[in-house]
């Protein structure tokens, strides 16, 4: 098993309404990734992923595209400490 670590992204650009959400979460089971997404009020969209090193890394790999349809300008990266909080990857309203 690879080193366990904790992302929270924040997504810039047109990436409401093109299925961003669900996309990520799908992605993000894929990879065996728990955590949540969600939609912000300005816009942006926020998630929180834990899970393996390379596995994290081939979601912020997804979310600096995103679905077909969404235009990501900006994805800011935070590594905070991995805590092994979450049992699935949720989108959260």
């Amino acid at each position: 098993m690879g080193k366990l670590v904790r992302v929270h992204l924040f997504i810039d650009g047109l990436v409401q309404g093109v299925f961003f959400r669900s996309t990520t979460r799908s992605v993000a089971k894929k990879y065996g990734v728990k955590g949540w997404v969600k939609n912000l009020p300005d816009g942006r969209v926020e998630v929180v992923a834990e899970g393996e090193e390379e596995n994290i890394q081939k979601l912020i790999e997804f979310c600096k595209k995103g679905p077909p349809g969404a235009i990501v300008t900006d994805v800011q990266i935070i590594w905070e400490e991995y805590k092994g909080e979450f049992d699935d990857f949720k989108i959260v309203y």
